[in-house]
């Protein structure tokens, strides 16, 4: 008759080997996890780079008063008057950029007015601002920019803001 052959199952070395996979397969999850991760770290740092770089070129990027003065127009020319009842009609001031500042675009500027009876602020490419406030330039290249070196004059006309307060009507 025939001989019959019997294998027995031993699982011993099988059960190490399962073993072994699942601990590979975790330490390859870890990997990619932790690579997920750092990724995500070197792009948030990278993103927060960007935005403290944006912040300092935009408090760079101011104007200065040139001299020390800021004028009144209190003239009927300007549409003010004189005497110790007077009104204001224009206020005129030079500006220029600051030391190892930016170029600033006057025409992306706005001018704010505090008084005791208000606050007014009007940017320049709002409708109407060139009769509200406007600029001119001193010295340097004519353009709407100011550079290194240059000097523009910004004039307010009070008078032609509509706003009663106590600097104007």
């Amino acid at each position: 008759m025939g001989s019959r052959i019997e294998f027995k199952k031993n699982e011993k070395g099988f059960t190490g080997l399962e073993a072994a996979i699942v601990l590979i397969a975790f330490v390859v999850v870890a990997a990619v996890f932790s690579y997920v991760m750092l990724g995500a770290g070197f792009y948030t740092t990278q993103k927060s780079k960007q935005v403290v770089d944006t912040g300092v070129k935009q408090a760079s990027s101011s104007l200065t008063l040139d001299g020390q003065y800021i004028y009144l127009n209190c003239t009927n020319s300007a549409g003010g008057t004189t005497g110790s009842n007077g009104k204001v009609g224009q206020i005129y001031f030079y500006v220029t950029q600051t030391a190892g500042g930016s170029p600033v675009d006057l025409n992306k500027t706005s001018i704010a007015i505090t008084s005791a009876t208000g606050y007014k602020q009007v940017f320049y490419n709002e409708t109407n601002s060139t009769d509200w406030w406007w600029y001119e330039s001193i010295v340097g290249d004519g353009d709407n920019v100011v550079e290194m070196n240059e000097k523009y004059k910004s004039t307010i006309n009070v008078t032609a803001t509509g706003w009663k307060s106590d600097i104007g009507e």
